[in-house]
């Protein structure tokens, strides 16, 4: 997580990959569409690194397993 910081003056405080304005949102929505890490960096980002985009993977992971996740089933 050393990769991964939070910073108040750096796009509203959400989390950003370390010495850059890289948001972690950005990075995984690029994987959400189907980019591979290459491409994310050759065609997005070229001054990340494979490690970087696997530490906002490694985030989103940590995240979603904080949290209480409550799911209430729906009769039909």
């Amino acid at each position: 997580m050393e990769r991964i910081v939070v910073s108040p003056q750096i796009h509203f405080g959400k989390p950003i990959v370390k010495g850059t304005r890289i948001t972690v949102q950005n990075v995984l929505e690029l994987l959400n569409e189907g980019l591979n890490f290459d491409q994310i960096i050759k065609d997005y980002y070229p001054n990340l690194k494979q490690e970087d985009i696997k530490a906002c993977l490694q985030y989103a992971i940590a995240l979603v397993a904080a949290e209480d996740i409550h799911i209430s089933s729906v009769a039909a």
